[in-house]
């Protein structure tokens, strides 16, 4: 239901009922800031379009600054979902925005649907976060059930079981859980997603979120003919059989986005028609290492991505193999954004952090700080989590927890020291004098790859190498430090910390 009065309850005002429960959880603006009057007019010419589209009102939403808080907490009040199921309220409030942008400029515009209806619901989630973290997950499933993905459809009971303890430590009302995945199951979610209005957004996989960028304008780092093989889809399932054969594709990779198209010519017979969207494979915080448990075929490399899916690729030759390795390990280690902390709700029971798909707004030596400062704490926390395992006597699940948290910990310690190595690396290239320290690259071994021009370490990263440069001298490594880097990329990609239990 909508009111036209965005003063009608209930609303963000101290006298409201429910004000106190929810006062800690949310963000006030102060009750007489000078900007609130600018931000109500605003926000009632959006609600009723006067000289704005859907997409103007995303737009506005989704910016990060004081007085989008107060024009979205503005345009919020003119919706009454008190009483309101949630899936009921997210169709409502989906009527009226375009989703469009970056991932979080599309959080953003869906944090202030969960803080209105925290507000007009104060009893209904422990808070704000839990909402919002369930709103998201009725995005995912509605395009898990009704997307053009072909894979096997998430049941009801894993459904739940995703969303266990995410209630701010507390699990949501199975029931409320059942209702709302019955909802989307009968009847999907019309959301339209879209730049200015127009255009349709293209997104990756199983996420909504994870939209692709404009291939046109995008740097390519390399491309080439490749055997592809899927092994775990992103929601960490194994691929049904049916999926996993081997296929031949053209990849090229242009900034963070692997494409793959039939031959060469993908990107001129159309821009990213409907059947490359499912081959394009995002690489922010991306590893990619030497299959060497893998012995059906030669020259494989194993691509584990943010999202946890896994991917081995066949290249023409050893060489091939170590340039895709160095290249996309290279790309991901300058470009990937600081990746967000862990949830409060996933302290009793492990999740994965999100990872922004984003690109970093860190210099090189900032960069590469932040790895090595990610690589000590994460060395740490792993050193504290195998001190404390579980009983003999434990329940499956905590033992399961546990096994998970270990591997991922184990994952993330050699990705984030492969990051390194590779930094410091062109750390050293572009000042030759510096000791080499604990680096190794391909550069050392295999030619390196195209430089950018010659830069100083506090330039930005998201400048690419420019394929016009020619190729630097090879920096010279101790054996030691070749070793390093070598025993991060080659060693056995499969680890099992349950066995240690």
């Amino acid at each position: 239901m909508l009111s036209d009065d965005p003063t009608s309850p209930p609303h963000s005002g101290p006298n409201s009922p429910g004000h106190e429960s929810v006062d800690g959880a949310l963000y006030h603006q102060p009750a007489k800031d000078p900007h609130r009057p600018s931000a109500a007019r605003l926000a009632k010419r959006l609600f009723h379009m006067d000289g704005f589209k859907k997409s103007d009102v995303t737009k506005h939403l989704s910016k990060k600054n004081e007085f989008a808080q107060l024009v979205g907490e503005e345009y919020l009040s003119f919706f009454d979902y008190s009483t309101r199921p949630l899936d009921e309220a997210l169709r409502d409030f989906l009527k009226h925005v375009l989703l469009a942008g970056e991932t979080q400029e599309r959080e953003r515009v869906l944090v202030h649907f969960s803080r209105r209806y925290v507000l007009c619901n104060p009893q209904a989630f422990n808070s704000e976060d839990a909402c919002h973290t369930l709103t998201c997950a009725l995005m995912l499933l509605n395009n898990d059930l009704h997307g053009q993905n072909i894979g096997r459809k998430m049941s009801v009971t894993e459904f739940i079981e995703n969303l266990a303890e995410l209630n701010d430590g507390s699990d949501f009302p199975k029931e409320v859980l059942q209702q709302v995945y019955q909802a989307i199951k009968d009847a999907p979610l019309e959301c339209e997603f879209g730049r200015g209005g127009q255009d349709p957004v293209r997104y990756i996989g199983h996420n909504p979120f994870l939209d692709i960028p404009d291939p046109s304008k995008a740097i390519e780092y390399k491309k080439g003919f490749v055997m592809r093989k899927c092994c775990i889809d992103p929601d960490g399932r194994k691929t049904p059989l049916g999926k996993r054969s081997w296929k031949m594709f053209y990849a090229t990779m242009r900034d963070m986005v692997i494409y793959l198209h039939k031959d060469e010519h993908g990107f001129k017979k159309s821009s990213l028609v409907a059947d490359n969207l499912s081959s394009c494979i995002r690489i922010h915080h991306a590893l990619a290492t030497k299959a060497t448990d893998y012995r059906k075929k030669q020259h494989v490399f194993r691509l584990q991505t943010a999202d946890a899916a896994q991917f081995l690729f066949q290249t023409s030759d050893s060489k091939e193999c170590e340039e895709w390795i160095d290249t996309i390990n290279f790309v991901a280690s300058c470009l990937s954004a600081p990746p967000l902390p862990g949830g409060v709700g996933s302290q009793r029971k492990f999740q994965r952090p999100l990872m922004p798909a984003s690109y970093t707004k860190l210099n090189m030596r900032e960069q590469l700080l932040h790895h090595e400062n990610r690589a000590m704490h994460i060395e740490q926390e792993l050193n504290e989590h195998r001190r404390t395992p579980p009983d003999k006597g434990a329940k499956s699940r905590v033992i399961q927890d546990y096994v998970e948290k270990e591997s991922y910990l184990h994952f993330e310690l050699r990705r984030f020291n492969v990051y390194c190595f590779l930094l410091q690396a062109k750390m050293v290239s572009f000042h030759p004098d510096l000791e080499p320290s604990l680096v190794e690259v391909a550069i050392g071994e295999v030619d390196e790859p195209p430089s950018p021009p010659p830069r100083t370490a506090e330039q930005p990263l998201l400048a690419p190498p420019d394929p016009a440069i020619a190729k630097s001298k090879p920096v010279q490594r101790s054996m030691s430090d070749r070793y390093s880097y070598r025993a991060a990329i080659y060693c056995t990609d499969t680890y099992d910390p349950s066995a240690e239990l």
